[in-house]
């Protein structure tokens, strides 16, 4: 089981800040993102485009293994000026 957290537009859009998820096996973050966005349109709109993603608190690339009991987040890019 991973604990999957959205940001910013993600939480709004989805309208949750975290779900658990089960894994079947091990699946990339980018593998991650396909799965929820199964559970519909608004999981797949939302879902879509670029994100950025942290293992356990530290930013990785989408095609990080993520494993039982890690925490997973999504949030958009962010733009500072």
């Amino acid at each position: 089981m991973v604990n999957v957290l959205f940001f910013a537009s993600l939480r709004e859009a989805l309208g949750v800040g975290q779900v658990s998820y089960q894994l079947d096996c091990s699946v990339s973050a980018a593998g991650l993102v396909e799965q929820l966005q199964a559970q519909g349109v608004e999981w797949q709109k939302a879902l879509s485009g670029q994100l950025l993603c942290s293992v356990n608190q530290d930013i990785v690339p989408l095609d990080t293994v993520i494993s039982d009991g890690d925490e997973v987040a999504f949030f958009p890019p962010v733009t500072g000026g």
